[in-house]
């Protein structure tokens, strides 16, 4: 698509799927309901666009900029938004399942209540974002930045957190049963009432970390 194109008019609830809208100019553009399923935006100035409720299933969405968006409730499953700029978007309720989120900046975004079972998060960076009560479960978080995000209530089982930072990170009522957290930063996390059964602290740095009523039943290489 010829990237000087300019879609920024009301979008309500158009149909978009398999177009190609690389590079396209949609910054603050109303997609609310829109179906963009299929639909290659890669490249793509999305800043402050409204796509709640919008379906973005098998997106390609790779380097676009979403800085500021609102995707609540947006469907999201096995899109393409590695290196995508999420920072301070509204994920709220979004359902990223499977989604493929390398590199991706979602810095003080929230996530709140979203489902991002079995996503591909390796070397995000989700400083202070917001992630109270989202799923998690089968994630890969390899050498991402949780640091002083609020994870309250998560449920990250079974995660894979490799190297992550985790530094004053928010964990208080989480689930991390069965995750892989080999070498993660946990300084000064807060882990009251975390369920860790079985997960795997090798290496771990927990300097600081508030464990008080945590389960650590089944934890393996656990010192401190």
């Amino acid at each position: 698509m010829d990237p000087n194109i300019d879609l920024n008019r009301n979008l309500v609830n158009c149909n978009f799927e398999g177009m190609d809208l690389s590079l396209a100019k949609l910054a603050g553009a109303d997609m609310s309901g829109a179906n963009l399923n299929s639909v290659n935006l890669s490249g793509a100035d999305l800043a402050g666009a409204d796509l709640t409720g919008a379906k973005l299933v098998i997106a390609n969405l790779d380097g676009a900029n979403l800085t500021g968006a609102n995707l609540t409730g947006a469907e999201l499953a096995e899109a393409n938004l590695n290196s995508v700029n999420l920072s301070d978007a509204d994920l709220t309720g979004a359902r990223p399942m499977g989604a493929t989120l390398t590199n991706a900046d979602l810095t003080g975004a929230n996530l709140t209540g979203a489902n991002l079972n079995t996503a591909n998060l390796d070397g995000a960076n989700l400083t202070n974002a917001n992630l109270t009560n989202a799923t998690l479960t089968n994630v890969t978080l390899d050498g991402a930045n949780l640091t002083n995000a609020d994870m309250s209530g998560a449920n990250l089982g079974g995660a894979d957190l490799i190297a992550a930072d985790l530094s004053g990170a928010n964990l208080h009522d989480s689930s991390l049963t069965g995750a892989n957290l080999t070498g993660a930063n946990l300084t000064n996390a807060n882990l009251t009432n975390a369920n860790l059964t079985g997960a795997n602290l090798a290496f771990a740095n927990l300097d600081g970390a508030n464990l008080t009523a945590a389960n650590l039943d089944g934890v393996v290489n656990y010192t401190r």
